[in-house]
């Protein structure tokens, strides 16, 4: 195959190494809006720059801005798209792209990447095959170790719908349940540059599934001990935890105890690595022998809209039903 990847910042350089060894890729074709950066990175891993919809596949890994666009292009062009999450930061856009998707038939892959995890896909199993008994509670935790730039978050629609849009999306898809109400809060304990852009660095939420299942979540840019992702799931028979490995960033105050054993993640390229190069080969695999996307835009907006009911009642310090702003 010849495949296409646009964006080459951190996740795009990992990309492209994933990429440029996999065996379904006969040549990588890469493109970014700093061409230096693209021939430096075309010369590490053995790829070309040029125009990436001239492929049989692309990858979109730019700024999120730009994503609507590209997917655009790529339904324009009759050529598969896998875009990293999320597909607009407003759900008007979303739904235009989404719109085009399906009137093209246009196989798009968007990439929340939790759901090639082996932890979450063994927490589904589980799920799904009635160990937990009945659903009763989940907890989610995602928590950086260290705040992103100022000027990131000035541009990344808040800590709901940039970061906590993976909790979101992966709830869905281990429950396959929706959301039906969000209560959320939040404050900044850190840099100014959070309230500026009208966003917090910690952030709680409590969310009711539609069929009453509670769920609990929690989130911080600034966990200093490590990189933290958790899911919980709480039935009448079991408990399971996504994301309890022996590098997970806690320490027990219990005498004796001496679980985690190994050094924390240091960030989510080291956390989620074999994630990431599980999405890349489904994607490939798809589009060269088609099939249904595993994470479609109807996905991405689902996970949009629980976004901003989260923001709309952090805002406004009062629950807010997903079908409010869905509407």
């Amino acid at each position: 195959m010849r495949v296409g990847l646009v964006g080459l910042g951190r996740i795009g350089a990992f990309h492209a190494a994933t990429l440029a060894a996999h065996p379904r890729v006969g040549e990588l074709v890469l493109a970014d809006a700093d061409e230096t950066l693209a021939k430096e990175v075309a010369g590490r891993v053995g790829a070309k720059v040029g125009d990436v919809f001239d492929t049989d596949a692309v990858v979109v890994a730019t700024p999120t801005v730009t994503h609507a666009e590209l997917i655009l292009r790529a339904c324009a062009e009759g050529v598969p798209v896998f875009c990293e999450k999320p597909v607009a930061l407003g759900v008007d856009e979303t739904r235009r792209v989404a719109e085009a998707v399906e009137r093209h038939g246009t196989l798009a892959h968007i990439g929340f990447q939790r759901r090639f995890d082996a932890g979450y896909a063994a927490a589904r199993r589980a799920l799904r095959a009635g160990e937990l008994g009945d659903l009763h509670r989940v907890h989610m935790l995602t928590a950086d170790p260290r705040p992103p730039a100022a000027a990131y978050i000035a541009l990344s629609g808040g800590i709901f719908r940039d970061c906590h849009i993976h909790d979101f999306d992966i709830l869905r898809w281990v429950t396959g349940r929706e959301v039906d109400t969000v209560y959320a809060t939040g404050s900044n304990r850190g840099a100014g540059f959070f309230a500026d852009a009208g966003d917090v660095d910690t952030s709680a939420a409590l969310l009711t599934m539609d069929d009453g299942t509670l769920v609990t979540l929690q989130g911080s840019r600034y966990n200093g001990a490590g990189y933290d992702v958790r899911m919980e799931l709480a039935g009448t028979l079991r408990t399971v935890v996504a994301g309890l490995d022996e590098r997970v960033p806690l320490t027990s105050a219990e005498p004796g105890a001496s679980f985690p054993g190994d050094d924390p993640w240091p960030d989510f390229g080291a956390r989620f690595e074999a994630a990431y190069a599980a999405e890349i080969d489904a994607f490939l695999t798809l589009a060269a022998d088609g099939g249904p996307s595993p994470c479609t835009v109807q996905d991405a907006l689902a996970a949009l809209l629980i976004a901003e009911a989260a923001e709309a009642s952090r805002r406004g310090g009062s629950p807010v039903r997903v079908a409010e702003v869905a509407k």
